[in-house]
């Protein structure tokens, strides 16, 4: 069997350490559409995303990436009791809780274990959960995440469990987009996950697509971002953590529309494609952006 449960869930995936700097929060931020809009080189606000200086964020979703933003080659699938091939796996889910405001420069080692294997038929679910840690073992950052394998399920496990994020019957407190550049993936990819699904085309054919698709964790900052500068003032600090699941691909072109409300302490929210031949098709959805 290619995935073995017994062997896989629990298992320690290790742990690494690593360091980022301003230049790589720079092009992150650059990579999920950062100081995009006319006048954003100009304007104070927006250049918190752009301009390296005291006056530097750090997007949340940034800790995502950092443990691997250094990474070359494709994103290695050497899990203990899962024997997959990346073409069967898109990203399934991802939630980041920041525990203080990220800086823009610092180091960390981040440890990484497989939580779940869920059995859903056709499919196979991995878990995953990561903490990051300073030197001294202060808690950085806490990231959970799955992979939906395609073709590997049927053995006769758990289900797992599903949470719907139910969104308000009133209209939403921001309704905006952005407009994915035909080079997104390609900018992106340089953020550590080279994954050809994003920049091959032969690959993604093969893997069942008619062109490399946008990953699913930029689709993932670009809402973020949005919802943050719509509803947080751009506060970047005023972030405490972010869950979405990926409920659909978004292909380079394309167009992403974002609807967020503010509920008490979190904001929920929506993202699918706007226009085009899949107008309406989802993005991400059961999404909590909870404040901090």
């Amino acid at each position: 069997m290619p995935i073995d449960p017994d062997l896989a869930i629990g298992a320690d995936l290790g742990a690494r350490t690593f360091s980022w700097d301003p230049s790589d929060v720079l092009l992150y931020h650059l990579g999920i559409g950062a100081g995009w809009r006319p006048g954003d080189q100009v304007d104070e606000a927006a250049l918190r995303w752009t301009l390296d200086g005291p006056g530097l964020q750090v997007l949340p979703s940034f800790g995502v990436v950092a443990p691997t933003f250094h990474e070359t080659d494709p994103p290695p699938l050497d899990l203990p009791g899962c024997d997959i091939d990346l073409a069967q796996v898109v990203h399934g889910s991802q939630s980041i809780t920041v525990h203080a405001p990220l800086p823009p420069s610092g180091s960390a080692s981040v440890s990484t274990r497989i939580s779940d294997v869920w059995d859903k038929g056709r499919a196979a679910v991995i878990w995953q959960e990561a903490t990051a840690t300073t030197d001294d073992g202060t808690a950085l950052w806490t990231t959970r995440s799955s992979i939906f394998v395609r073709g590997e399920g049927g053995w006769g496990g758990e289900r797992g469990t599903s949470a719907t994020v139910e969104l308000p019957d009133r209209a939403p407190d921001t309704e905006t987009s952005y407009a994915v550049t035909p080079q997104q993936a390609l900018l992106y990819r340089l953020c550590g996950d080279r994954n050809p699904l994003h920049a091959d085309p032969a690959f993604a054919q093969a893997a069942g697509f008619p062109a490399p698709i946008l990953h699913g964790l930029c689709s993932y900052g670009i809402v973020l971002r949005e919802l943050t500068e719509q509803l947080l003032d751009g506060d970047a600090a005023a972030v405490g953590g972010f869950t979405a699941r990926f409920a659909g691909v978004v292909f380079p072109g394309e167009t992403i529309g974002v609807r967020g409300w503010r509920e008490g302490d979190r904001v929920v929210a929506s993202a699918t494609v706007v226009g085009g031949g899949r107008d309406g098709s989802p993005v991400l959805a059961d999404c909590v952006l909870d404040l901090a």
